[in-house]
């Protein structure tokens, strides 16, 4: 925990801290948990979550009313933070909404990543980049049809790492029904793989939509297994629940890793002989594209 629970309980009395919390290194990216910035005991254990990222949402979640006071909890937790296995992001409001005075008071404060919201055009990313410190990673919201459109034009610069898709926003943006999104729809399905595919034609590290229903494991795991199916690699995350599964689904397991690595050593032994295609009796036939599918699976490692 970032504070005992004396401290907690007293908060109000506290002033920003000076630490700033390492950089996260961890390449895992399995789960995005977001969390709500005006719960105090889910802020207080951040630094001891199972989930590869969490999001501290001051956008849709938090009234209007309540934003400047999630924003200073924010820098305050982030202020008193000595360490976190977790890659931190901050989800700010639209640029044009109270976004980039967000993102200019959160600046000097140790995180890892910015999400701003409703990003449509490459103009709002450069614009995004210039406000943010040059420490720190950009990642967009794509909740608009708009964004949808030209999501794979919106890679222009390596700052900008990830998209994260905002389905029921996405939906409404497109006159469609929220009703719709349920496992194996075709429109659904479309919109995952056309996610999936041009942000991974723009560079960017694509994170699937957030599962509402928090009880409901069953079907939570089912869509996790589809979208790993299809490609994904991340899920976003309501809890502790949702996470553990995403980190077991979208995991690699033993088996795959020491596939992984066999075949790894495998071409790169046959390659330094100049034999680049070749009969492995364990793996069957092993080629460049063979080596080139290992070496992601031992990224996600």
């Amino acid at each position: 925990m970032i504070f005992d629970e004396k401290t907690l309980n007293n908060i109000k009395n506290l002033s920003f801290g000076n630490t700033q919390k390492i950089s996260s290194t961890h390449r895992n990216k399995r789960s995005n948990m977001m969390l709500n910035p005006l719960n105090l005991k889910h802020l207080n254990r951040m630094d001891e979550s199972e989930a590869d990222m969490i999001t501290l949402n001051l956008e849709d979640a938090i009234a209007p009313s309540r934003k400047k006071e999630a924003l200073h909890n924010i820098a305050l937790f982030l202020s008193h933070m000595q360490h976190s296995n977790s890659f931190i992001i901050v989800r700010v409001n639209p640029l044009d909404e109270g976004g980039a005075e967000e993102i200019a008071f959160l600046n000097d404060f140790s995180f890892d990543a910015v999400r701003v919201a409703k990003i449509k055009t490459q103009v709002e990313v450069a614009q995004a980049l210039t406000l943010l410190s040059n420490d720190k990673e950009l990642h967009i919201s794509l909740e608009t049809k708009e964004a949808f459109e030209n999501l794979s034009t919106l890679g222009i610069d390596p700052r900008l790492t990830t998209a994260n898709l905002g389905i029921l926003d996405l939906l409404t943006s497109l006159g469609l029904s929220q009703s719709i999104v349920t496992e194996g729809n075709p429109t659904i399905d479309y919109i995952l793989s056309k996610f999936l595919v041009d942000a991974k034609i723009a560079g960017i590290h694509p994170i699937s939509f957030m599962f509402q229903a928090y009880n409901d494991t069953d079907s939570f795991r089912q869509w996790c297994k589809r979208e790993k199916m299809m490609g994904y690699t991340s899920k976003a995350c309501m809890g502790p629940k949702q996470v553990a599964i995403a980190n077991e689904i979208f995991g690699v397991t033993n088996k795959e890793r020491k596939r992984a690595q066999h075949i790894k050593k495998r071409f790169e032994e046959e390659s330094a002989q100049s034999n680049h295609g070749f009969m492995d009796e364990k793996y069957g036939f092993i080629d460049e594209p063979i080596y080139r599918d290992a070496l992601l699976t031992l990224e996600k490692y």
